[in-house]
């Protein structure tokens, strides 16, 4: 399936030729069979090449290129590595991608204050790496951690298995360097917790690339945790095991970690990985703890016996280290074993409130079977956030319909749950159209607003996360505002 959208204006030779000066041969890419690569993020049912993917190789680069731009008027849309799943650097309506893959530097790392100054490209584990001999790490970890990048967490405002208790990304960036679309190059933020002033570093992040181009980032460390167990248990059914996860919270107990998978994905994941699922298990819940070693143990204890009071029919903690990476590898590439079920999967993305879980399971399978499909599910229970994976065929166009159908019911249901549409993935191009379930055409005015202070002229990013005027805007009240 593809994206509709035109570029809004025309790349000249002599364009071309300026950006070339800047960047070098090696930094531009123009050929369409090499700029298809580019077509699509990881929400593939939206596709579009750019015309032209520029790869600037540090800030200074990124800025005259992005003045070049704007002097030509030419629109761009920036990208990480490619990670996303809403189709946030689908470049509609702008001709030109600026790609951050070749700003990889690591520019400071200071042990004292526990933070480090990284560029926007430097892949998000590479920086725990780089820090480890200190004893510290950086706790955001979306499970696409290995490749995905600094700067395109920073725009999506990436989450993680380990949300539950460390937070997401705008919890662990003090500051941001940021390019304005007109090729300014501005701070945001600083260097420590609380900066007089508005909260423009926090405006910032999430807004999916559509206020500038991010260059690096000041990210907070926090040191490893005295001792980690993770544990996985074992339960006949779905319920069960979120009957556990909340009286786990309701104990006091705040798990680092707390993952669900369904049937479905238990049984995908031990054919790829083998580490010991079993494959009869309605779910397995994997419960990581951490912090010092005697509150720690105590906490296993006390998670053991809640998870077999909710029926668990197993609990195992693991091993060793290396038995806790084998678990975590197969829950973090999960979606790499959805392959083994279907040609193609797509992964939605929304949340509920904690306790609403086994009601939007419910209504999620109800989905399944009124589309004739299959969705498995594997999640971040501890706090809600659903990624049910739909599986379907693309070679097959009305299964393609359906799944996006099922993706709206989906969405739709997380909001009369009370929840919202996204929950780490974005907006982007995929749930543009759900924005008014939650926002009315006043909220979403008010953001476009505050978006064009740093973009008034809709040259970076356009068409991505507010629906356009006149489209979906005007569909009545949402079904849920924030109480004034």
């Amino acid at each position: 399936m593809s994206a509709t959208g035109t570029a809004t204006a025309a790349i000249s030779d002599t364009l071309i030729d300026e950006i070339r000066g800047v960047v070098g041969a090696e930094g531009l890419i123009t050929d369409p069979a090499a700029t298809r690569v580019y077509e699509c993020d990881g929400f593939v049912l939206a596709r579009k090449s750019p015309q032209l993917v520029v790869l600037p190789a540090s800030r200074e680069e990124v800025a005259a290129t992005l003045r070049l731009l704007w002097q030509a008027e030419v629109p761009f849309v920036p990208r990480g590595a490619g990670t996303g799943l809403s189709g946030g650097c689908l470049p509609l309506q702008a001709p030109v991608m600026v790609g951050t893959s070749r700003l990889r530097r690591i520019r400071e790392v200071d042990v004292a204050n526990r933070r480090a100054v990284v560029e926007a490209g430097v892949v998000n584990l590479h920086v725990t790496r780089a820090v480890a001999e200190h004893g510290l790490l950086y706790a955001p970890d979306p499970s696409s951690q290995g490749a995905c990048t600094v700067g395109g967490n920073v725009a999506e405002n990436s989450g993680g298995p380990h949300t539950l208790k460390y937070g997401v990304t705008t919890n662990h960036v003090l500051g941001i360097e940021l390019v304005l679309p007109d090729g300014r190059v501005v701070e945001l933020g600083g260097v420590v917790d609380d900066v007089p002033g508005y909260d423009l570093r926090g405006f910032a992040i999430g807004g999916e690339g559509t206020v500038g181009l991010v260059t690096a980032a000041t990210l907070r460390l926090v040191p490893v945790p005295a001792a980690v167990r993770t544990m996985m248990a074992v339960f006949g059914s779905v319920d069960d095991a979120c009957r556990a996860v909340s009286a786990i919270i309701a104990a006091g107990v705040i798990p680092a970690a707390l993952e669900l998978m369904d049937r479905l994905i238990v049984q995908a994941v031990e054919d790829a990985y083998g580490f010991g699922f079993p494959t009869g298990a309605g779910a397995v819940l994997i419960v990581e703890l951490d912090g010092l070693a005697d509150g720690v143990a105590e906490q296993v204890e006390a998670v053991e016996a809640l998870c077999r009071e909710s029926s668990a029919d197993e609990v195992r903690v693991a091993r060793d280290e290396a038995e806790r990476a084998a678990l975590w590898k197969s829950r973090k590439k999960a979606f790499g074993a959805v392959g083994r079920l279907a040609p193609n999967y797509c992964t939605q993305d929304g949340v509920v409130p904690r306790g609403s879980v086994p009601e939007i399971l419910r209504r999620i399978s109800a989905v399944a079977e009124r589309q004739r499909l299959r969705i498995a599910n594997v999640f971040h229970a501890g706090d809600g956030n659903i990624h049910p994976i739909i599986l379907f065929d693309e070679r097959d166009e009305d299964e393609v319909r359906r799944v996006l159908d099922a993706g709206r019911e989906i969405l739709e249901a997380c909001v009369d749950l009370g929840g919202s549409v996204t929950g780490e993935h974005g907006i982007g191009v995929e749930k543009i159209e759900q924005m008014p379930l939650i926002f009315s055409p006043t909220d979403l005015r008010v953001m476009a607003e505050l978006r064009a202070v740093f973009d008034p002229l809709s040259r970076c990013n356009p068409g991505k996360i507010l629906p356009t005027p006149g489209a979906c805007v005007e569909l009545g009240a949402p079904r849920r505002q924030v109480p004034l």
